[in-house]
């Protein structure tokens, strides 16, 4: 169990100026941007090797601005950016957080391309719903995993000891609030002490907490997790012993497009494109293209708690430059036909349905009308034969809710001050998709990774610095 300890005059085996809980993105960025600063970082992470939610993801970071963005002749804007984001939580994100992110995570994108050679390209040729300009950068192979490996490869470059095997379980606070160190533990039992002179809290949320999932999202209670087990809500346990502000806990990614079987992403481009989806029945049943958080509820309340994603060669080709479809294609899950009849027997649902479907969607395309569900199909291409289908379940990938920072990235406390050295990043700290899963805006939760993190960063070295310089830890 996560706790606080009061320990004024503790002594420790190790210090450094700064500790970071946590080898993702946030965490992994956050020691990068220290370091480059000249303080030493140790990152601890409770994994035998760096992952987090970012490894499962598609590593695609939203950012407006970039210089990236320039060199393709893409013209965006932070402001622009957040109003996306505004507009998709309805007004209930955070406006001050989601200026800063926004305003944030461009240069702190462009850093990672310039300084450690991340080779970030724009994705162009479909947009995530939502989004009124190409942003999504992503490194060649759209995958997480990549992305991962990239920075823990610019991190062991930049001398940067990252930790493994290491779950912290205690942080040792003196009587004014101010964070000494932390405890962790090993596999073999052993615990150990390391002081620190700021401590960044990068462990992400709590959907692999299946207590204060049920608590805090009912609805996806029983959904596929398509996070990380370790996002247990380490940090929302310690903020509340802390007396932090916590906000929008019931906010969280899900996603309605995993493979099933298989446990595979399907990109939402197989949707934005101008496919649908259908369940056991053959019959489409919600406003697939507003957003694949929230479609992961309507999959699950399908019959089965299943669907079936419908498309076309030309969007599979498109879907195609995605490792994860790639190896849903390999595996056998991505199954197409001739003709929407063969497909129907090949899925198993009523041919005269999915023939209906089909019909119906394809004389909204041509009108560029707007269905019974409110999705607009006006300039939406048109599906051709041979179709595909994957068939797939809702999950939840990551929470939205956590500790309320502010713009320095300090943990903010209920009475509205901010504790002198704990800061927060990522998952850990409360996002900008408002309360509920269709106020996620894609790629939200990379944004707070890449931006809180790059800030969280320089302000613990800026701590660390003003603190006075500690001996080298070796």
């Amino acid at each position: 169990m996560p706790q606080v300890l009061q320990a004024d005059d503790t002594t420790f085996e190790v210090e450094v100026p700064l500790v970071v809980v946590g080898a993702g993105a946030a965490g992994l960025i956050a020691a990068l941007a220290a370091r480059e600063a000249g303080v030493e970082v140790l990152v601890l992470e409770r994994d035998a090797v760096p992952q987090g939610s970012t490894a499962l993801s598609a590593g695609l970071i939203p950012a407006a601005g970039t210089a990236i963005q320039r060199a393709a002749g893409i013209v965006d804007d932070p402001a622009r950016f957040a109003a996306d984001i505004a507009a998709k939580a309805e007004g209930l994100a955070d406006p001050a957080l989601v200026a800063l992110v926004t305003g944030a995570v461009a240069p702190a994108v462009d850093w990672l391309h310039a300084r450690f050679g991340l080779p970030f390209t724009v994705i162009t040729d479909f947009r995530y719903p939502g989004h009124d300009a190409h942003r999504m950068h992503g490194l060649p192979s759209r995958s997480g995993a990549a992305l991962i490996d990239a920075l823990r490869s610019a991190a062991e470059g930049a001398g940067i000891d990252i930790l493994c095997e290491a779950r912290v379980t205690t942080l040792l606070v003196d009587a004014g609030q101010r964070v000494r160190g932390v405890v962790y533990a090993r596999p073999d039992g052993t615990t150990e002490r390391v002081g620190c002179r700021a401590l960044l809290l990068a462990c992400n949320g709590y959907g692999g907490n299946k207590a204060l999932v049920e608590a805090h999202i009912p609805a996806l209670a029983d959904a596929l997790y398509f996070g990380h087990p370790g996002n247990q809500g380490e940090a929302l346990r310690w903020g509340e012993a802390l007396g932090a502000a916590r906000r929008d806990l019931s906010g969280h990614q899900g996603h309605g497009s995993v493979a099933e079987p298989g446990g595979i992403l399907i990109t939402w481009a197989t949707i934005t494109e101008g496919g649908l989806q259908v369940n056991a029945r053959g019959e489409r049943f919600s406003d697939e293209a507003h957003g694949y958080s929230e479609q992961a509820a309507a999959v699950l309340a399908q019959p089965g708690r299943f669907a079936w994603t419908v498309f076309d060669r030309r969007i599979a080709a498109i879907a195609r430059q995605f490792e994860d479809f790639r190896q849903a294609e390999a595996a056998g899950l991505v199954i197409e036909a001739a003709d929407a009849a063969t497909l129907a027997a090949r899925m198993r649902v009523p041919a005269d349905a999915l023939a209906a479907t089909l019909q119906e969607v394809a004389a909204l395309e041509a009108a560029g009308a707007r269905d019974a569900f409110g999705r607009d199909f006006a300039g939406v291409r048109p599906l051709t034969a041979p179709f595909c289908a994957v068939r797939v379940t809702g999950a939840l990938f990551h929470t939205q809710g956590g500790l309320v920072v502010d713009a320095a990235t300090h943990v903010r406390l209920e009475s509205g001050a901010s504790l002198p050295n704990l800061l927060a990043a990522g998952g850990a700290a409360a996002g900008v998709s408002g309360p509920h899963a269709s106020g996620y805006l894609s790629g939200n939760g990379l944004l707070t990774a890449v931006a809180l993190g790059w800030l969280a960063g320089r302000e613990g070295a800026r701590l660390a610095a003003a603190d006075g310089a500690l001996p080298e830890h070796g």
